[in-house]
Order: C-alpha cells, then sequence, then structure tokens
C-alpha cells in the first residue's frame, strides 16, 4: 500500500466528485438518505451547484480514490458557527485502516480554514461501529435525534433514527491545524 494523500478538490473538479459521490450510493446504499438512482439522473449543473455549496475532500492511494467526505459551511444546519460533516465513505477494502481517520483530520481543517467552531455529524443509531469512531475522533453525541429514511432502500421504515454528534473545532484534540 502506498501513501494516502488526502486533498479538497476544487469546483472545477466536480465530475471527480459525481464519481466517487455516485460509487459510494451504489456500494453502500444504505449508508446515505439519497439513492444512486437519484443522484445519477442530476445534470452537470447540479453537480456543479453541488461544489459551490460545500468543501469535497478525497481520499487517494496512488490516484485511487478510496474515500470522500464532505464539510458543508452552515447552509445545513441552524447553529450558529457550526457547519456539518456529511458523505463520510470509505471502499470497503480500506476501511479500518486509518482512511476515514485523515478524512475526518483533513475535513476539521478545512472547518477551522473557513471560520467554523463545530462540526455536527448525524450518524445512525443503529451503526455502532460509526458512532464508535465518530466518538473516538472526539465527536460528543447530542440528545437532538431525527427520522432517518434511505431513499430507495427503506422508505417504510420509520423507526430508524439518527442522532446528532458535535466536534468543537476550537479545541483541535492533538488533530494538526494543517495537513
Amino acid at each position: 500500500m502506498s501513501e494516502i494523500h488526502v486533498r479538497v478538490l476544487s469546483e472545477d473538479e466536480w465530475a471527480s466528485y459525481r464519481d466517487v459521490r455516485l460509487r459510494a450510493l451504489r456500494e453502500s446504499p444504505e449508508a446515505f438518505v439519497a439513492s444512486a438512482e437519484e443522484e445519477a439522473a442530476f445534470t452537470d449543473e447540479t453537480w456543479q451547484t453541488r461544489m459551490e455549496r460545500s468543501r469535497r475532500i478525497l481520499a487517494e492511494d496512488d490516484g485511487n480514490v478510496i474515500g470522500v467526505v464532505s464539510v458543508g459551511t452552515g447552509h445545513r444546519t441552524n447553529i450558529p458557527g457550526a457547519g456539518e460533516l456529511f458523505g463520510l465513505w470509505v471502499e470497503a477494502p480500506r476501511r479500518g485502516t486509518g482512511v476515514a481517520r485523515r478524512l475526518m483530520e483533513k475535513a476539521a481543517v478545512v472547518g477551522r480554514e473557513v471560520g467554523l467552531k463545530q462540526l455536527v455529524y448525524w450518524v445512525g443509531t443503529d451503526n455502532g461501529r460509526a458512532v464508535a469512531f465518530a466518538s473516538s475522533f472526539g465527536f460528543r453525541p447530542t440528545d437532538d435525534r431525527r427520522p432517518m429514511r434511505i431513499r430507495g432502500v427503506d422508505e417504510e421504515d420509520a423507526d430508524s433514527e439518527e442522532m446528532m454528534m458535535v466536534y468543537p473545532l476550537a479545541d483541535n484534540g492533538g488533530v494538526p491545524t494543517s495537513l
């Protein structure tokens, strides 16, 4: 395995984001609140607009994309100074190898760079592995819950829910301030 490279995509790299996002939705449909079929129908303009709203971070190994995460800069949360971490995905063979941690570290750096005070991360309450990972990184659970419905996968399952976890960016918790 070569060294993992983590970088923020520029807005003109929307097609790279589209490709990895659709790959993530196809490989792990249970992990997202959107479906591959729904997003595959988006126009190029829609993908370009999405790039303007959030920072998209890729993890690559030897030029191959192996993970992605997004940092929203406040448009999806009504908490002052908060941004949202979402769309975290690592290809199955690379899970548990540090790729997700590298993506989260870069997301925290990006959040600080754009002036965010904290990151909000919604995690399925029944996804113990994701909750444990986010907790190990420094995210703390809150009492905020919302229904989780994955379009095209389990629309009828009204019992699934997500909890909001919060990571303060003022205290970097040992995360480097630049990567």
